[in-house]
């Protein structure tokens, strides 16, 4: 079962949410750039220029992600700019949740096809999600600094 039959899975509350978790780590995903001018800067891949398409909502960053050109072709067509090019990357859930989120400028999780309505997901800054360290709902300070859920 690939992760838009999880999502869907999951929002018609049938889904089991540490196999959705896997499913996402799993998928190649299709990580749109703000900017083809630019290469993007690994060492800070939110920067407006030749960065990763991102937003800013709650104070929680959110990485677009898609499962496949269409979803991202959607996603275009809902912002009006479905008649330009869309550069992406393509890289797995778990190299956005373990590598990309730790270098956002704050909490940040994945927003995978934010068009679809009911066949998007967001997969938040959380414990068991993104890296503890990383996590909203974890006091990195408690348990000896190995972290607990607060």
């Amino acid at each position: 079962m690939g992760l838009t039959e999880q999502i869907a899975g999951y929002r018609e509350g049938r889904g089991d949410p540490a196999r959705l978790v896997g499913e996402f780590r799993r998928t190649t995903l299709l990580v749109p750039l703000t900017n083809t001018d630019v290469d993007v800067d690994v060492e800070r891949p939110f920067v407006a220029a030749g960065g990763l398409m991102s937003a800013v909502s709650g104070g929680i960053r959110w990485l677009y992600a898609f499962t496949d050109e269409e979803a991202l072709a959607r996603f275009a067509c809902a912002r009006g700019e479905d008649g330009r090019e869309w550069p992406y990357l393509a890289m797995l859930g778990a190299r956005l949740l373990d590598a990309v989120v730790p270098m956002s400028d704050r909490p940040a999780g994945v927003a995978v096809n934010v068009a679809d309505g009911d066949g998007s997901m967001l997969f938040p800054p959380v414990a068991g999600i993104v890296p503890d360290a990383f996590a909203v709902d974890v006091d990195p300070g408690a348990d000896g600094g190995h972290g607990a859920v607060a």
